[in-house]
């Protein structure tokens, strides 16, 4: 497969101390990780992608590693999401082959997750922001932890690139009250309850 040709990463990080409530005593750590990789198909159909997911694998791996490095260690995190935005001379089935390196990597780190990684993409222009969904690492019917993290960057992708994001949390939303499936009555069977 073709060669993985890096641009640039962020990281952001925010310390959540309350939503206009009262402060909390730990905040919620919140982060995001971004990859501005060039893309290998921009330009052209190529109907053999699949083999771009392995090389994208390390990537994914440092990655999670970072972010989850980052928010405390894997035992800390609660929430996890995922997500592309594909350039414009892309198309978002380019966006699809993070599913797998993506999800996994963050797995990897954190250790026992059983949710599904949500996830997001979308092609667009320099500049475009993405939101990512989250939600619980182990049952992804827990209310408190659906949440998301816009990102991006100003300056990508450009039209012959991918941003590829993973997103972290450290606990449920600042306040949250809203009912259901509370973190502590996880049955962890199916990674939904």
């Amino acid at each position: 497969m073709p060669e993985l040709i890096l641009r640039k990463q962020a990281l952001v990080i925010e310390d959540i101390f309350h939503e206009g409530g009262p402060v909390a005593a730990t905040p919620l750590k919140r982060g995001a990780i971004l990859s501005v990789i060039t893309n290998p198909f921009a330009g052209r159909y190529d109907p053999e992608i699949q083999g771009f997911m392995d090389d994208l694998r390390p990537l994914g791996l440092s990655m999670a590693t970072h972010l989850a490095a980052a928010l405390g260690g894997g035992a800390l995190v609660e929430g996890y999401g995922k997500g592309a935005i594909i350039g414009a001379d892309g198309e978002l089935e380019h966006g699809a082959l993070w599913h797998g390196p993506g999800g996994y990597s963050m797995r990897a780190v954190i250790g026992g997750s059983k949710a599904i990684v949500p996830s997001g993409k979308k092609v667009g222009a320099v500049g475009t922001r993405l939101d990512v969904p989250i939600t619980h690492v182990n049952a992804s019917y827990v209310r408190s932890h659906f949440d998301s993290m816009e990102v991006g960057l100003n300056d990508a992708p450009r039209a012959n690139e991918m941003l590829l994001v993973l997103v972290m949390t450290t606990g449920p939303r600042i306040h949250a009250r809203s009912g259901g499936l509370a973190a502590a009555d996880i049955v962890g069977e199916d990674g939904l309850r």
